[in-house]
């Protein structure tokens, strides 16, 4: 029976109710009044139910679809603005046990050069991070209990945080590493992880085993409980996500917002972000196999009814799509992109070694930091290198409260400004910081509270006299 407080993965992620949901959506692909009425509950900003939103997203009215690309794109503006945070992966090993067979780090693959960086490489690889301005990691590892122990894995936090390089630093650390026990989360909450990510890959329980046919990522039940262990370990911030491609996408777009809404109902927390990847190519696998992909038109649907369905989540993009794809999704709902990124093992202080023989995938958006960033800022955007909310204890139920009420305004545009005005002064190329400039002129206008705003007045500066790391 579907439960959604349910501590039981098959009770809250229930498959008859995702298929119910389903057969619901395609019998009203073209029941106008019922669309117009979950697109008027939408502006509420409130959020809908994974039902709600699966009609919104098999809506076949081309004029109603038109209606809620705009919807989308408001609702990303008015908890957002035009503010999109970046950064990076950093990948510490490529050592893994499991069998995925979408994954060239599973165990079988006999090709891939296996690499687990030293405490000194790892020195080295965010120091190349520092150098391009980043702020803000993601990092990844293999499920390996003998070479990535939870030990190795809070020394790395340790050794990311204690790294000052010139004006760099690394504010933020978030961690997308296998599930784990429940005394294992209250370490990495102790280390002072920013959020904790993990993709469920699918919620379809049958492809989810027959693609993770060995090693201890088998087991669906225990994956698919990870975040209410992670919950229960003091971790407030935690991130899901699917890798579209491997099912049928409404099957997990459903699932997605039903774990989302187990959160929000069992921990009055939803999910801090939701990561959209799709399916890529890669060392021994054929991306051929998996015949469920998806077009670049339905994928910006996913995006948009995802934004429409829990208005107050982090939607995240990363380097896997193309920058035209990517230039795409920006206005209907993501609000992180990766920039300037390796997947590879050491890929950045040896990219063009580490790329070819430990990258988990190919990239489709090769660019540099400082283009990403000038790209942006030619689009109205303005790149947010802040980490303010995590450092200030802004954090899970504080801080989907102030984004609920719209009051995390004050706080995010400030931010962005100040941070984007360090990256201008410390690493952006000459044309890069004009455009920069400019936008940051622009942008204090629309600053509406005085005092506020000769806050961030006073801050600039102050960067721009040599001085670091203010934060409102």
């Amino acid at each position: 029976m579907y439960n959604v407080k349910s501590p039981h993965a098959e009770e809250f992620i229930n498959d008859q109710e995702i298929r119910d949901t389903l057969a619901y959506a395609k019998a009203n692909q073209t029941n106008a009044p019922l669309i117009t009425a979950i697109l008027e509950k939408a502006k509420a900003r409130k959020g809908l139910t994974h039902r709600e939103a699966a009609v919104l997203l098999d809506c076949a009215l081309e004029d109603k679809n038109q209606e809620i690309y705009a919807l989308a794109e408001q609702i990303k503006k008015d908890f957002y603005g035009n503010r999109i945070v970046l950064f990076a992966p950093l990948y510490l090993s490529n050592y893994c046990v499991n069998g995925c067979v979408y994954c060239p780090y599973h165990g079988q693959n006999k090709h891939i050069l296996r690499k687990k960086l030293t405490q000194e490489e790892i020195r080295q690889e965010v120091i190349a991070l520092q150098d391009m301005g980043h702020k803000r990691l993601a990092i990844e590892a293999g499920e390996d209990p003998l070479h990535n122990p939870i030990d190795y894995i809070l020394e790395s936090i340790k050794t990311i945080y204690s790294i000052q390089h010139k004006n760099g630093a690394i504010r933020r650390v978030n961690v997308n590493i296998a599930a784990t026990t429940v005394e294992n989360y209250k370490k990495l909450k102790e280390a002072g992880i920013g959020t904790y990510i993990l993709f469920q890959e699918t919620y379809h329980k049958q492809s989810y085993e027959k693609l993770h046919p060995t090693g201890p990522k088998h087991h669906y039940t225990y994956h698919t409980e990870a975040m209410d262990r992670a919950m229960e370990g003091g971790i407030d911030d935690v991130g899901l996500g699917v890798l579209f491609g491997l099912e049928l996408y409404r099957y997990e777009f459903t699932g997605l917002l039903m774990h989302a809404e187990h959160l929000e109902a069992t921990y009055g927390v939803g999910p801090h972000t939701i990561s959209m990847p799709r399916i890529r190519p890669a060392e021994d696998i054929d991306p051929n196999t998996f015949t469920h992909g998806i077009s670049d038109d339905i994928f910006a649907k996913l995006v948009a009814c995802t934004r429409i369905a829990v208005p107050y989540t982090g939607i995240i993009v990363s380097t896997r799509e193309s920058q035209a794809c990517r230039e795409r999704v920006l206005h209907l709902g993501v609000s992180q992109i990766s920039g300037g990124s390796r997947t590879s093992v050491g890929g950045y202080v040896n990219p063009e070694v580490e790329e070819k023989s430990t990258a988990q995938f190919d990239i489709s958006d090769t660019r540099s930091l400082d283009e990403v960033v000038h790209w942006l800022i030619e689009k109205g955007y303005i790149p947010s290198f802040c980490t303010a909310c995590y450092r200030e204890g802004r954090t899970g139920d504080r801080f989907m409260s102030l984004c609920k009420n719209g009051q995390i305004q004050n706080c995010c545009l400030p931010n962005a400004l100040m941070t984007l005005q360090e990256y201008l002064e410390d690493y952006s190329s000459s044309s890069t910081k004009e455009l920069g400039k400019k936008l940051i002129h622009s942008e204090l206008s629309h600053i509406p509270n005085e005092k506020i705003k000769n806050f961030v007045e006073t801050h600039l500066r102050e960067i721009e006299a040599g001085q670091r790391d203010f934060r409102f």
